[in-house]
Protein backbone atom coordinates (compact mmCIF):
# COMPACT_ATOMS: atom_id res chain seq x y z
CA UNK A 1 0.00 0.00 0.00
CA UNK A 2 1.24 3.48 -0.94
CA UNK A 3 2.16 5.62 1.77
CA UNK A 4 1.84 10.03 2.00
CA UNK A 5 3.21 11.55 4.64
CA UNK A 6 0.87 15.12 5.46
CA UNK A 7 3.93 17.62 6.67
CA UNK A 8 1.92 20.67 6.64
CA UNK A 9 -1.90 21.76 7.86
CA UNK A 10 -4.44 20.53 5.83
CA UNK A 11 -8.35 20.63 5.90
CA UNK A 12 -8.82 16.41 7.65
CA UNK A 13 -10.46 15.66 4.57
CA UNK A 14 -7.22 15.18 2.43
CA UNK A 15 -6.23 12.31 5.15
CA UNK A 16 -9.95 10.70 4.86
CA UNK A 17 -9.24 11.10 0.85
CA UNK A 18 -6.23 9.58 1.29
CA UNK A 19 -7.78 6.27 3.42
CA UNK A 20 -11.13 5.79 0.94
CA UNK A 21 -8.39 5.50 -1.88
CA UNK A 22 -5.99 2.90 -0.04
CA UNK A 23 -3.29 5.27 0.86
CA UNK A 24 -1.54 4.93 4.20
CA UNK A 25 -0.93 8.58 5.42
CA UNK A 26 0.55 10.42 8.35
CA UNK A 27 0.31 13.60 9.22
CA UNK A 28 3.23 15.11 11.01
CA UNK A 29 3.02 19.14 11.15
CA UNK A 30 6.04 21.46 12.23
CA UNK A 31 9.02 19.55 11.78
CA UNK A 32 12.29 20.60 11.33
CA UNK A 33 14.47 20.13 7.96
CA UNK A 34 16.38 17.34 9.67
CA UNK A 35 13.18 15.45 11.17
CA UNK A 36 11.55 15.27 7.50
CA UNK A 37 15.04 14.22 6.38
CA UNK A 38 15.45 11.47 9.00
CA UNK A 39 11.92 9.90 7.79
CA UNK A 40 11.01 11.14 4.23
CA UNK A 41 12.48 7.72 3.34
CA UNK A 42 9.32 5.48 4.36
CA UNK A 43 6.96 7.61 2.29
CA UNK A 44 5.64 7.40 -1.65
CA UNK A 45 4.26 10.99 -1.54
CA UNK A 46 4.63 14.05 0.54
CA UNK A 47 1.83 16.39 0.76
CA UNK A 48 2.45 20.53 1.39
CA UNK A 49 1.18 23.59 1.72
CA UNK A 50 3.89 26.60 2.11
CA UNK A 51 5.26 25.82 5.29
CA UNK A 52 7.35 22.88 4.29
CA UNK A 53 10.92 23.46 1.89
CA UNK A 54 11.27 20.89 -0.58
CA UNK A 55 14.78 21.07 -0.79
CA UNK A 56 17.74 19.16 -2.63
CA UNK A 57 18.91 17.70 0.64
CA UNK A 58 15.13 16.40 1.40
CA UNK A 59 14.71 14.59 -2.27
CA UNK A 60 17.95 12.55 -1.56
CA UNK A 61 16.84 11.04 1.52
CA UNK A 62 13.70 10.49 -0.27
CA UNK A 63 14.64 7.21 -1.39
CA UNK A 64 11.25 6.54 -2.20
CA UNK A 65 9.39 9.22 -2.84
CA UNK A 66 7.40 9.48 -6.32
CA UNK A 67 5.08 12.58 -6.05
CA UNK A 68 4.78 15.68 -4.22
CA UNK A 69 1.49 17.43 -3.92
CA UNK A 70 1.42 21.04 -3.15
CA UNK A 71 -2.14 22.15 -1.78
CA UNK A 72 -2.54 25.62 -4.01
CA UNK A 73 -0.54 26.99 -6.91
CA UNK A 74 2.83 28.47 -6.11
CA UNK A 75 5.49 25.73 -5.70
CA UNK A 76 8.39 28.70 -4.52
CA UNK A 77 9.48 26.35 -1.31
CA UNK A 78 10.04 23.17 -4.14
CA UNK A 79 13.41 22.82 -6.00
CA UNK A 80 11.62 21.61 -8.87
CA UNK A 81 15.12 21.35 -11.11
CA UNK A 82 16.12 18.85 -7.86
CA UNK A 83 12.63 17.18 -7.90
CA UNK A 84 12.62 16.25 -11.75
CA UNK A 85 16.55 15.14 -11.16
CA UNK A 86 15.25 12.56 -8.65
CA UNK A 87 12.64 11.52 -10.76
CA UNK A 88 9.88 13.18 -8.59
CA UNK A 89 6.74 14.60 -9.92
CA UNK A 90 5.30 17.31 -8.29
CA UNK A 91 1.53 18.36 -8.63
CA UNK A 92 -0.08 21.70 -7.85
CA UNK A 93 -4.07 22.98 -7.31
CA UNK A 94 -4.04 25.74 -9.73
CA UNK A 95 -8.14 25.76 -9.36
CA UNK A 96 -8.86 25.44 -6.16
CA UNK A 97 -8.39 28.73 -4.42
CA UNK A 98 -8.90 30.76 -8.46
CA UNK A 99 -12.12 32.33 -7.10
CA UNK A 100 -11.02 33.10 -4.00
CA UNK A 101 -7.56 34.64 -4.81
CA UNK A 102 -9.58 36.83 -7.64
CA UNK A 103 -11.98 38.08 -5.18
CA UNK A 104 -8.87 39.15 -2.87
CA UNK A 105 -7.21 40.68 -5.90
CA UNK A 106 -10.75 42.75 -6.55
CA UNK A 107 -10.85 43.74 -2.92
CA UNK A 108 -7.75 44.95 -3.13
CA UNK A 109 -8.21 46.90 -5.60
CA UNK A 110 -11.53 48.27 -4.24
CA UNK A 111 -9.44 48.96 -0.65
CA UNK A 112 -6.52 51.16 -2.21
CA UNK A 113 -8.64 52.98 -4.60
CA UNK A 114 -10.98 54.63 -1.39
CA UNK A 115 -8.34 54.39 1.30
CA UNK A 116 -10.62 51.83 3.44
CA UNK A 117 -7.18 50.87 5.25
CA UNK A 118 -6.43 54.39 6.04
CA UNK A 119 -9.91 55.00 6.96
CA UNK A 120 -10.71 51.84 9.73
CA UNK A 121 -7.68 53.14 11.32
CA UNK A 122 -8.50 56.83 11.33
CA UNK A 123 -11.89 56.09 12.25
CA UNK A 124 -11.05 53.27 15.31
CA UNK A 125 -8.86 56.01 16.50
CA UNK A 126 -11.93 58.59 16.78
CA UNK A 127 -10.91 60.78 14.24
CA UNK A 128 -13.34 62.25 11.90
CA UNK A 129 -11.08 62.80 8.63
CA UNK A 130 -14.07 62.56 5.96
CA UNK A 131 -12.06 64.94 3.56
CA UNK A 132 -8.71 63.08 3.85
CA UNK A 133 -9.48 60.01 2.07
CA UNK A 134 -10.62 61.33 -0.98
CA UNK A 135 -10.75 58.19 -3.45
CA UNK A 136 -11.59 57.25 -7.12
CA UNK A 137 -14.06 55.11 -9.07
CA UNK A 138 -13.43 52.10 -11.13
CA UNK A 139 -16.38 52.52 -12.39
CA UNK A 140 -15.20 53.22 -16.31
CA UNK A 141 -11.56 52.74 -15.79
CA UNK A 142 -9.36 50.50 -17.95
CA UNK A 143 -8.05 47.63 -16.25
CA UNK A 144 -4.64 46.17 -17.19
CA UNK A 145 -4.51 42.22 -16.45
CA UNK A 146 -0.59 40.78 -16.32
CA UNK A 147 -1.54 37.49 -16.98
CA UNK A 148 -5.20 36.21 -18.21
CA UNK A 149 -4.92 32.50 -16.84
CA UNK A 150 -7.39 31.09 -14.25
CA UNK A 151 -7.10 33.57 -11.55
CA UNK A 152 -6.91 36.45 -14.52
CA UNK A 153 -9.83 35.29 -16.15
CA UNK A 154 -11.96 35.67 -13.01
CA UNK A 155 -10.85 39.00 -12.18
CA UNK A 156 -11.71 40.09 -16.08
CA UNK A 157 -15.21 38.67 -15.45
CA UNK A 158 -15.15 40.31 -12.09
CA UNK A 159 -13.82 43.83 -13.23
CA UNK A 160 -16.31 43.73 -15.84
CA UNK A 161 -19.36 43.67 -13.65
CA UNK A 162 -17.87 46.58 -12.30
CA UNK A 163 -17.97 47.90 -15.59
CA UNK A 164 -14.22 48.61 -16.15
CA UNK A 165 -12.54 48.25 -19.84
CA UNK A 166 -10.06 45.46 -19.62
CA UNK A 167 -6.83 44.47 -21.45
CA UNK A 168 -4.57 41.82 -21.14
CA UNK A 169 -0.96 41.12 -21.78
CA UNK A 170 -0.13 37.40 -21.72
CA UNK A 171 1.67 35.54 -24.53
CA UNK A 172 -0.49 32.65 -24.11
CA UNK A 173 -4.06 33.99 -24.24
CA UNK A 174 -5.45 33.39 -28.12
CA UNK A 175 -7.41 35.62 -29.83
CA UNK A 176 -10.09 33.47 -29.38
CA UNK A 177 -9.68 32.97 -25.70
CA UNK A 178 -9.46 36.94 -25.42
CA UNK A 179 -12.79 37.75 -27.07
CA UNK A 180 -13.93 34.88 -25.42
CA UNK A 181 -13.55 36.83 -21.37
CA UNK A 182 -14.05 40.50 -23.29
CA UNK A 183 -11.04 41.24 -23.23
CA UNK A 184 -8.30 43.07 -25.49
CA UNK A 185 -5.35 41.68 -25.59
CA UNK A 186 -2.70 44.52 -25.77
CA UNK A 187 1.48 43.94 -26.12
CA UNK A 188 2.92 45.05 -22.32
CA UNK A 189 3.76 48.41 -23.10
CA UNK A 190 0.51 49.52 -24.65
CA UNK A 191 -0.82 47.83 -21.53
CA UNK A 192 1.35 50.04 -18.93
CA UNK A 193 0.56 52.93 -20.71
CA UNK A 194 -3.16 52.59 -20.90
CA UNK A 195 -4.21 51.17 -17.55
CA UNK A 196 -5.61 53.21 -15.02
CA UNK A 197 -5.09 49.90 -12.57
CA UNK A 198 -2.65 46.97 -13.30
CA UNK A 199 -3.19 43.59 -11.57
CA UNK A 200 -0.71 40.83 -12.05
CA UNK A 201 -1.37 36.97 -12.18
CA UNK A 202 1.25 35.57 -13.68
CA UNK A 203 3.49 32.65 -11.97
CA UNK A 204 7.34 33.92 -10.81
CA UNK A 205 9.93 32.35 -13.43
CA UNK A 206 12.92 33.98 -15.02
CA UNK A 207 10.48 35.81 -17.57
CA UNK A 208 8.55 37.51 -15.07
CA UNK A 209 10.92 38.39 -12.46
CA UNK A 210 10.79 42.18 -12.22
CA UNK A 211 8.13 42.35 -14.85
CA UNK A 212 7.04 45.93 -12.79
CA UNK A 213 10.40 47.75 -12.13
CA UNK A 214 11.49 51.48 -12.34
CA UNK A 215 11.37 51.59 -16.23
CA UNK A 216 8.06 49.90 -16.87
CA UNK A 217 6.60 51.88 -14.15
CA UNK A 218 8.28 55.80 -16.09
CA UNK A 219 5.86 54.25 -18.89
CA UNK A 220 2.86 54.21 -16.94
CA UNK A 221 -0.17 56.81 -16.46
CA UNK A 222 0.51 59.03 -13.79
CA UNK A 223 -1.65 58.24 -11.01
CA UNK A 224 -1.95 54.33 -11.48
CA UNK A 225 -2.40 51.88 -9.43
CA UNK A 226 -1.11 48.50 -8.78
CA UNK A 227 -2.28 45.04 -7.27
CA UNK A 228 -0.53 42.26 -7.00
CA UNK A 229 -1.74 39.33 -5.18
CA UNK A 230 0.27 37.08 -7.63
CA UNK A 231 3.65 36.16 -6.81
CA UNK A 232 6.47 37.87 -4.88
CA UNK A 233 9.33 39.05 -7.10
CA UNK A 234 7.17 39.84 -9.81
CA UNK A 235 6.97 43.99 -8.92
CA UNK A 236 10.36 45.23 -7.86
CA UNK A 237 9.30 46.63 -4.34
CA UNK A 238 12.09 49.75 -3.92
CA UNK A 239 11.02 50.85 -7.19
CA UNK A 240 7.15 51.12 -6.17
CA UNK A 241 8.06 52.74 -3.24
CA UNK A 242 10.14 55.64 -4.70
CA UNK A 243 7.13 55.75 -7.33
CA UNK A 244 4.24 56.38 -4.50
CA UNK A 245 6.55 58.79 -2.44
CA UNK A 246 6.23 60.53 -5.72
CA UNK A 247 3.41 60.70 -6.91
CA UNK A 248 4.00 58.47 -9.81
CA UNK A 249 2.02 55.87 -8.86
CA UNK A 250 -1.43 56.54 -6.38
CA UNK A 251 -1.54 53.47 -4.86
CA UNK A 252 -0.25 50.31 -4.19
CA UNK A 253 -1.58 46.76 -3.04
CA UNK A 254 0.26 43.88 -2.14
CA UNK A 255 -0.52 40.10 -0.41
CA UNK A 256 2.86 38.95 -2.14
CA UNK A 257 6.47 39.65 -1.27
CA UNK A 258 9.55 39.04 -2.28
CA UNK A 259 11.01 37.66 1.30
CA UNK A 260 7.97 35.87 3.02
CA UNK A 261 7.13 35.90 5.97
CA UNK A 262 7.66 39.12 5.11
CA UNK A 263 8.28 40.90 8.90
CA UNK A 264 10.31 43.43 7.44
CA UNK A 265 9.61 45.14 4.49
CA UNK A 266 10.93 48.03 2.53
CA UNK A 267 7.19 48.99 1.93
CA UNK A 268 5.86 48.98 5.53
CA UNK A 269 4.94 52.58 6.75
CA UNK A 270 4.71 53.52 2.98
CA UNK A 271 1.78 55.76 2.55
CA UNK A 272 -1.32 54.82 -0.21
CA UNK A 273 0.36 50.77 0.34
CA UNK A 274 -2.58 48.38 1.20
CA UNK A 275 -0.50 45.30 2.80
CA UNK A 276 -1.74 41.72 3.78
CA UNK A 277 -0.02 38.63 4.42
CA UNK A 278 -0.74 36.42 1.67
CA UNK A 279 -4.29 35.88 2.10
CA UNK A 280 -5.15 35.23 -1.45
CA UNK A 281 -5.89 31.90 -0.66
CA UNK A 282 -7.30 32.30 2.73
CA UNK A 283 -10.68 31.43 2.95
CA UNK A 284 -12.17 27.69 4.25
CA UNK A 285 -13.85 26.86 0.71
CA UNK A 286 -10.46 27.44 -0.83
CA UNK A 287 -8.48 25.66 2.12
CA UNK A 288 -11.04 22.45 1.79
CA UNK A 289 -10.80 22.79 -2.51
CA UNK A 290 -7.15 22.07 -2.42
CA UNK A 291 -7.06 19.64 0.40
CA UNK A 292 -9.32 17.71 -1.38
CA UNK A 293 -7.34 18.33 -5.73
CA UNK A 294 -4.06 17.16 -3.84
CA UNK A 295 -5.31 13.86 -2.21
CA UNK A 296 -7.77 13.45 -5.11
CA UNK A 297 -4.87 13.92 -7.31
CA UNK A 298 -1.83 12.40 -5.19
CA UNK A 299 -3.82 9.20 -4.91
CA UNK A 300 -4.98 8.95 -8.22
CA UNK A 301 -1.37 8.92 -9.39
CA UNK A 302 -0.14 6.23 -6.76
CA UNK A 303 -2.95 4.04 -7.14
CA UNK A 304 -3.42 4.10 -10.90
CA UNK A 305 -0.94 5.85 -12.34
CA UNK A 306 -2.78 9.57 -13.43
CA UNK A 307 -0.65 12.27 -13.86
CA UNK A 308 -3.27 15.95 -12.82
CA UNK A 309 -1.58 19.19 -12.56
CA UNK A 310 1.85 18.13 -12.62
CA UNK A 311 4.73 20.53 -13.32
CA UNK A 312 7.35 18.32 -14.16
CA UNK A 313 5.86 15.98 -16.40
CA UNK A 314 2.89 14.90 -18.50
CA UNK A 315 -0.42 14.75 -17.45
CA UNK A 316 -2.63 11.57 -17.82
CA UNK A 317 -6.24 12.04 -16.61
CA UNK A 318 -7.73 9.19 -14.23
CA UNK A 319 -10.14 8.24 -17.86
CA UNK A 320 -6.97 7.66 -20.01
CA UNK A 321 -4.91 5.85 -17.62
CA UNK A 322 -6.41 1.81 -18.50
CA UNK A 323 -6.16 2.98 -22.25
CA UNK A 324 -2.91 4.14 -21.95
CA UNK A 325 -1.62 1.29 -19.78
CA UNK A 326 -0.57 -1.42 -21.99
CA UNK A 327 0.67 0.68 -24.27
CA UNK A 328 2.96 2.41 -21.27
CA UNK A 329 4.27 -1.55 -21.11
CA UNK A 330 4.71 -1.76 -24.82
CA UNK A 331 6.44 1.68 -24.53
CA UNK A 332 9.07 1.15 -21.63
CA UNK A 333 9.96 -2.55 -23.82
CA UNK A 334 10.44 -1.06 -26.82
CA UNK A 335 12.90 1.63 -25.07
CA UNK A 336 14.51 -0.75 -22.86
CA UNK A 337 15.06 -3.14 -25.56
CA UNK A 338 16.99 -0.86 -27.61
CA UNK A 339 18.63 0.89 -24.46
CA UNK A 340 20.36 -2.83 -24.02
CA UNK A 341 21.58 -2.44 -27.63
CA UNK A 342 23.41 0.58 -28.34
CA UNK A 343 26.18 1.90 -27.04
CA UNK A 344 26.35 5.55 -24.97
CA UNK A 345 27.40 8.29 -27.33
CA UNK A 346 24.26 8.90 -29.38
CA UNK A 347 23.08 12.29 -30.62
CA UNK A 348 19.87 11.91 -31.71
CA UNK A 349 16.19 9.57 -30.86
CA UNK A 350 12.86 9.83 -32.78
CA UNK A 351 9.80 8.07 -31.38
CA UNK A 352 6.86 7.01 -33.72
CA UNK A 353 3.33 6.35 -33.02
CA UNK A 354 1.21 5.29 -35.55
CA UNK A 355 -2.04 3.79 -35.84
CA UNK A 356 -4.49 3.60 -32.53
CA UNK A 357 -1.78 4.80 -30.20
CA UNK A 358 -1.22 7.87 -32.46
CA UNK A 359 -4.92 8.79 -31.09
CA UNK A 360 -3.90 8.81 -27.66
CA UNK A 361 -2.05 11.12 -24.99
CA UNK A 362 1.57 10.16 -26.46
CA UNK A 363 3.50 12.53 -24.15
CA UNK A 364 3.46 10.15 -21.57
CA UNK A 365 4.99 7.09 -23.65
CA UNK A 366 7.14 9.43 -25.28
CA UNK A 367 8.79 9.52 -21.83
CA UNK A 368 8.36 6.23 -20.94
CA UNK A 369 10.09 5.04 -24.02
CA UNK A 370 13.13 7.35 -23.00
CA UNK A 371 12.75 5.84 -19.54
CA UNK A 372 13.39 2.77 -21.03
CA UNK A 373 15.67 3.31 -23.46
CA UNK A 374 18.32 5.41 -21.26
CA UNK A 375 17.53 2.88 -17.83
CA UNK A 376 20.53 0.47 -18.84
CA UNK A 377 23.01 3.54 -19.29
CA UNK A 378 22.51 4.92 -16.01
CA UNK A 379 21.19 4.48 -12.58
CA UNK A 380 17.62 6.69 -11.14
CA UNK A 381 15.69 7.44 -14.47
CA UNK A 382 12.32 7.20 -14.37
CA UNK A 383 9.36 8.69 -16.74
CA UNK A 384 9.54 12.08 -15.07
CA UNK A 385 13.55 12.88 -15.27
CA UNK A 386 14.42 10.81 -18.32
CA UNK A 387 13.58 13.68 -21.05
CA UNK A 388 15.61 16.06 -18.51
CA UNK A 389 18.09 13.37 -18.67
CA UNK A 390 18.51 13.61 -22.26
CA UNK A 391 18.71 17.05 -23.11
CA UNK A 392 20.87 17.93 -20.38
CA UNK A 393 23.50 15.56 -22.67
CA UNK A 394 22.93 17.08 -25.54
CA UNK A 395 20.63 14.12 -27.43
CA UNK A 396 18.24 15.61 -29.79
CA UNK A 397 14.44 14.05 -29.81
CA UNK A 398 11.67 14.37 -31.34
CA UNK A 399 8.68 12.35 -31.59
CA UNK A 400 5.79 11.61 -34.32
CA UNK A 401 2.07 10.81 -34.13
CA UNK A 402 -0.38 9.50 -36.78
CA UNK A 403 -3.82 7.87 -36.96
CA UNK A 404 -2.23 5.86 -40.34
CA UNK A 405 -0.60 2.58 -39.79
CA UNK A 406 0.30 0.29 -42.83
CA UNK A 407 1.09 -3.39 -41.13
CA UNK A 408 -0.24 -3.43 -37.64
CA UNK A 409 -3.41 -1.39 -35.69
CA UNK A 410 -0.55 0.21 -33.30
CA UNK A 411 3.08 0.65 -33.10
CA UNK A 412 5.50 2.47 -31.61
CA UNK A 413 9.11 2.78 -33.22
CA UNK A 414 12.07 4.02 -31.96
CA UNK A 415 15.00 5.17 -33.83
CA UNK A 416 18.62 5.97 -31.90
CA UNK A 417 21.27 7.50 -33.78
CA UNK A 418 24.88 8.50 -33.38
CA UNK A 419 27.66 9.19 -35.76
CA UNK A 420 26.53 6.92 -39.20
CA UNK A 421 25.25 4.14 -36.88
CA UNK A 422 21.47 3.80 -36.47
CA UNK A 423 19.33 1.42 -34.56
CA UNK A 424 15.61 0.91 -34.87
CA UNK A 425 13.25 -1.49 -32.98
CA UNK A 426 9.25 -1.49 -33.16
CA UNK A 427 6.63 -3.01 -31.22
CA UNK A 428 2.83 -3.25 -31.29
CA UNK A 429 -0.06 -5.22 -28.84
CA UNK A 430 -1.50 -8.10 -29.55
CA UNK A 431 -5.39 -8.34 -28.82
CA UNK A 432 -4.92 -4.93 -27.32
CA UNK A 433 -3.04 -6.03 -24.23
CA UNK A 434 -0.38 -8.01 -25.06
CA UNK A 435 2.94 -6.25 -26.08
CA UNK A 436 5.28 -7.57 -28.94
CA UNK A 437 8.45 -6.44 -30.81
CA UNK A 438 7.52 -6.86 -34.68
CA UNK A 439 11.07 -5.55 -36.22
CA UNK A 440 14.37 -5.14 -35.26
CA UNK A 441 16.40 -3.07 -37.68
CA UNK A 442 14.21 -3.44 -40.52
CA UNK A 443 14.05 -7.10 -39.70
CA UNK A 444 10.36 -8.30 -39.35
CA UNK A 445 10.34 -10.61 -36.07
CA UNK A 446 7.38 -11.06 -33.34
CA UNK A 447 8.81 -11.99 -30.28
CA UNK A 448 6.97 -11.10 -26.84
CA UNK A 449 9.56 -9.93 -23.96
CA UNK A 450 10.47 -12.04 -21.12
CA UNK A 451 12.36 -11.05 -18.20
CA UNK A 452 15.59 -12.93 -19.71
CA UNK A 453 16.43 -13.28 -23.12
CA UNK A 454 19.11 -13.77 -25.59
CA UNK A 455 19.96 -11.64 -28.97
CA UNK A 456 21.83 -13.29 -31.65
CA UNK A 457 22.73 -11.40 -35.24
CA UNK A 458 24.06 -14.83 -37.68
CA UNK A 459 24.15 -15.06 -41.21
CA UNK A 460 21.02 -16.91 -42.62
CA UNK A 461 22.69 -20.59 -43.27
CA UNK A 462 21.12 -24.01 -42.87
CA UNK A 463 22.45 -25.50 -38.87
CA UNK A 464 22.55 -22.34 -36.76
CA UNK A 465 19.63 -22.72 -34.86
CA UNK A 466 20.57 -26.83 -34.09
CA UNK A 467 23.95 -25.12 -33.09
CA UNK A 468 22.39 -22.49 -31.28
CA UNK A 469 20.24 -24.53 -29.27
CA UNK A 470 23.10 -27.34 -28.86
CA UNK A 471 25.10 -24.88 -27.11
CA UNK A 472 22.30 -23.47 -24.73
CA UNK A 473 21.58 -26.84 -23.85
CA UNK A 474 25.02 -28.40 -22.91
CA UNK A 475 24.98 -24.85 -20.22
CA UNK A 476 21.79 -25.97 -18.78
CA UNK A 477 19.96 -23.24 -20.10
CA UNK A 478 16.43 -24.11 -21.15
CA UNK A 479 14.41 -22.00 -23.86
CA UNK A 480 11.31 -21.13 -23.71
CA UNK A 481 10.55 -19.51 -26.96
CA UNK A 482 12.21 -19.36 -29.81
CA UNK A 483 11.81 -16.03 -32.13
CA UNK A 484 13.70 -15.57 -35.61
CA UNK A 485 13.96 -13.23 -38.58
CA UNK A 486 15.65 -12.50 -41.59
CA UNK A 487 16.48 -9.80 -44.18
CA UNK A 488 16.88 -11.88 -47.43
CA UNK A 489 17.11 -15.69 -47.67
CA UNK A 490 21.16 -16.37 -47.27
CA UNK A 491 21.45 -12.71 -45.89
CA UNK A 492 21.26 -11.58 -42.09
CA UNK A 493 19.16 -13.15 -39.69
CA UNK A 494 18.29 -12.45 -35.33
CA UNK A 495 17.28 -15.02 -33.15
CA UNK A 496 15.12 -13.54 -30.00
CA UNK A 497 15.21 -16.44 -27.50
CA UNK A 498 13.48 -16.12 -24.09
CA UNK A 499 15.44 -18.62 -21.48
CA UNK A 500 14.50 -19.68 -18.27
CA UNK A 501 17.50 -17.88 -16.61
CA UNK A 502 20.03 -15.16 -17.11
CA UNK A 503 22.52 -16.00 -19.45
CA UNK A 504 26.30 -16.19 -18.06
CA UNK A 505 29.26 -14.55 -19.98
CA UNK A 506 31.33 -17.69 -20.41
CA UNK A 507 28.02 -18.89 -22.72
CA UNK A 508 27.87 -15.88 -24.57
CA UNK A 509 31.47 -15.78 -25.75
CA UNK A 510 30.77 -19.77 -26.64
CA UNK A 511 27.50 -18.72 -28.91
CA UNK A 512 29.78 -15.64 -30.21
CA UNK A 513 32.73 -18.34 -31.04
CA UNK A 514 29.91 -19.90 -33.13
CA UNK A 515 30.74 -20.50 -36.79
CA UNK A 516 27.87 -17.35 -38.80
CA UNK A 517 27.23 -15.74 -35.54
CA UNK A 518 27.90 -12.38 -35.48
CA UNK A 519 26.87 -10.92 -32.35
CA UNK A 520 25.19 -12.32 -29.24
CA UNK A 521 23.79 -10.14 -26.28
CA UNK A 522 21.97 -11.05 -23.25
CA UNK A 523 18.48 -9.06 -22.31
CA UNK A 524 16.81 -8.40 -18.76
CA UNK A 525 13.54 -6.98 -18.51
CA UNK A 526 12.18 -6.31 -15.32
Amino acid sequence: MPKVLISDNLSPRAADIFRERGVDVDQITGMSPDELAACIGEYDGLAIRSATKVTEAILAAATNLKVIGRAGIGVDNVDLPAATAHGVAVMNTPFGNSITTAEHAIAMMLAVARKITEANTSTHAGKWEKSKFMGVEVFAKTLGLIGAGNIGSIVAERAQGLKMRVIAYDPYLSPDRAANLGVEKVELDELLRRADFITLHTPLTEATRGIIDADAIEKMKDGVYIVNCARGGLVIEKDIKVALEVGKVAGAAFDVFSEEPAKDNILFGTANAVLTPHLGASTAEAQENVAVQVAEQMSDFLTVGAVTNALNMPSVSAEDAPRLRPYMKLAEQVGSFLGQMVEPGFTGIRIDFEGDVGTLNTRPLAAIVLQGLLKPLMESVNMVNAPIIAKDRGIDVTESANERSADYHSLIRLTVTGGETERCVAGTLFADSQPRLVSVDGIGVEAQVSPEMLYVTNEDQPGFIGKLGTALGEAGINIATFHLGRREEGGEAIALVSVDQAVPDSVLETIRSLPLVATARALRFV
